[in-house]
């Protein structure tokens, strides 16, 4: 490869990126933001545009200010297949190159799914889809986010415990299944850099984010802006830690780690339900007016605290991120959380601390996955 298309394919790369984390930009923002010349810029967004990866408009007429300058946005209709099997269901949604969710699916499972259902389940539907909501879409591949560890050399799931897989290929089931490129990374890890990049931990270098899911609690790192999977994809399993428990009438499990004490089993029981989404189970919390909800949850958030007094104490982040079912616990009272953690905490690391739930909701682990999808593409938009 020469020197001047090596230059050219990084400039793309660098666009494409653009538009796709920080959404619709303007030619002359492109300019300014990259330092590329006018001539330049137009040069790589009509090749952009003409591999169908970028859309491209004429300005708003009514915040026209000078000479207009043509918006240039991520291809709605590039998009990845995002998966997350769990214990209770398996999420399937095609996510847009501009992040827009265009359809999903919770199929309810009332059994453990096997790797092999997974990959038939995930096939099934893409196929469904590229006969009708995706006619018209281009598929670039599927990323899974899985609630267990994953090995990062090859996608090779180690342990999920709770869905009892061990040493899985499910990179290569998937991609045999549904023809597709695949990529598999830890759920927690993949919300972590969903929430880096487009979620509330957005610009900040320093970020632990924790994940609460029908399997337990996982975590995702940022540190100096970068995420931190370890020497082999593992990293982040705050759930397997031991909190110290003050009140021995808070505990639970015996000698469990935080997972088994901090779970949305137990708030799943406390307010009646066997399954439950993330919307329903916080609808569920918020309307029960039953004093052993409210201790349930209670308790829950004093052992949370000390978990996250450590983790602070360790990583000193910029900021928590809390997602999924520890998001609903946290909210409830986010100032009174940090409160308690502060109590726990070493004063120095609390300085600018900020705890906060995740604002992607429940799209956050499909975006993640989306992002594995992606990934190729956007290192190399010229490979499409």
């Amino acid at each position: 490869m020469s020197d001047a298309v090596g230059v050219r394919q990084a400039n793309l790369a660098r666009l494409l990126r653009l538009v796709h984390v920080d959404g619709p930009l303007s030619r002359a923002a492109l300019t300014e933001t990259t330092g590329l010349n006018r001539s330049t810029i137009a040069d790589l967004v009509g090749q952009l545009v003409d591999q169908r990866l970028v859309d491209e408009r004429a300005p708003d007429p009514s915040r026209r200010v000078g000479r207009p300058s043509p918006v240039v946005s991520a291809a709605p209709r590039v998009v990845a297949i995002a998966v997350n099997p769990e214990v209770d269901a398996l999420t399937i949604a095609a996510v847009g190159l501009d992040r827009l969710v265009p359809v999903r699916e919770r199929i309810e499972i009332d059994h453990l799914l096997s790797p092999e259902e997974t990959a038939a389940l995930v096939a099934e539907r893409v196929q469904g889809w590229r006969d009708g909501d995706l006619a018209d879409a281009r598929i670039v591949g599927v990323g899974l986010a899985v609630p267990g560890l994953v090995r990062a050399a090859d996608g090779l799931v180690r342990n999920a415990p709770h869905l009892r897989w061990t040493d899985v290929p499910l990179r290569d089931l998937i991609a045999r299944a549904t023809g597709l490129p695949a990529s598999v990374a830890n759920d927690a890890s993949l919300g972590a850099l969903a929430e880096h990049l487009f979620g509330a931990a957005r610009g900040v270098d320093d970020v632990v984010y924790l994940n609460g899911g029908a399997s337990g609690i996982g975590g995702g790192l940022i540190v100096g802006g970068v995420p931190v999977a370890g020497a082999g994809g593992y990293a982040g399993e705050f759930g397997q830690n031991r909190p110290g428990i003050a009140a021995d009438q808070d505990r639970r499990a015996g000698a469990g780690v935080l997972e088994d004490e901090v779970t949305r089993a137990r708030l799943l029981d406390a307010v009646g339900l066997t399954h439950a989404d993330e919307p329903t189970l916080a609808a569920a919390l918020d309307a029960s007016h039953d004093p052993a909800v409210a201790d349930e949850v209670a308790r829950q958030r004093r052992i949370l605290s000390t978990a996250l007094a450590n983790a602070v104490n360790v990583l000193n982040p910029s900021v928590v991120v809390l997602g999924g079912f520890l998001a609903t616990v946290a909210g409830r009272d986010l100032d009174g959380l940090t409160a308690q953690v502060a109590t726990q905490a070493m004063p120095a690391n609390m300085e600018g601390l900020d705890i906060r739930v995740a604002v992607l909701a429940e799209d956050r682990l499909l975006i993640g996955a989306a992002e594995l999808a992606f990934a190729d593409l956007l290192r190399n938009p010229t490979s499409a």
